[in-house]
């Protein structure tokens, strides 16, 4: 199991266009990746509602998962891409 912890930068949180990046990029990994903001989780593979619904804005740190066979390249992986998104 790898995780991460990742502070919000993006002044609007994470809304539509962020979501989707996200989404898409996580179902090109075949470990589960799930997304924890303030007590709540939600499947990264699960869709943009479930994403969106954790309402996560800027300055929220959130912790990403990932486990399964390709859990280290996708944690470094998935970490780069909330850098350059969010």
């Amino acid at each position: 199991m790898q995780e991460f912890i990742y502070t919000i930068k993006d002044r609007d949180g994470i809304h539509a266009r962020p979501a989707g990046v996200l989404i898409k990029a996580a179902k090109g990994y075949q470990s589960k990746i799930t997304i924890e903001a303030h007590g709540k989780t939600a499947d990264l593979k699960g869709g943009i509602f479930a994403l969106m619904g954790l309402g996560i804005r800027c300055g929220w740190e959130v912790k990403v998962t990932v486990e399964g066979d390709d859990e280290q390249v996708a944690a470094v992986e998935l970490k780069e891409l909330f850098n350059q998104t969010i």
